[in-house]
């Protein structure tokens, strides 16, 4: 295993992400957990399923394709984790700020349940 994948939990122990991937038809949920494997055993995560968001400090989605639907999952490192916030469905060219905004503040709140700095 090259990398751990975490799930954000919130305060009440929610996780947005867990409960997205729930929510998903199952052949997609399929594809989703695949390509958050091949996040956990590859070097390299293929630039087709992972990038970093321009102008962001440390977000990252994966891109999961299926049928004629986008899904998207958000994450940031916790060392040689991936800590996952949330998914949802893309629906338009331009990623919503508010998704990104609401990745800022999971990670913001993850590092302090943390007790470490967020950077």
């Amino acid at each position: 295993m090259t990398r751990e994948i975490i799930f954000y939990r919130d305060r009440h122990n929610e996780s947005p992400v867990e409960k997205f991937l729930d929510a998903l038809p199952s052949k997609a949920a399929q594809k989703a957990v695949w390509v958050l494997q091949l996040a956990e055993d590859l070097d390299r995560i293929p630039a087709k399923y992972f990038t970093k968001l321009t102008g962001t400090q440390d977000i990252w989605e994966f891109r999961i394709s299926f049928g004629s639907n986008i899904y998207r999952i958000f994450a940031f490192q916790h060392g040689k984790a991936l800590v996952l916030t949330h998914g949802f469905i893309k629906k338009t060219q331009k990623t919503p700020l508010e998704e990104i905004e609401r990745a800022h503040q999971h990670r913001i709140d993850y590092f302090k349940q943390q007790g470490a700095p967020h950077e």
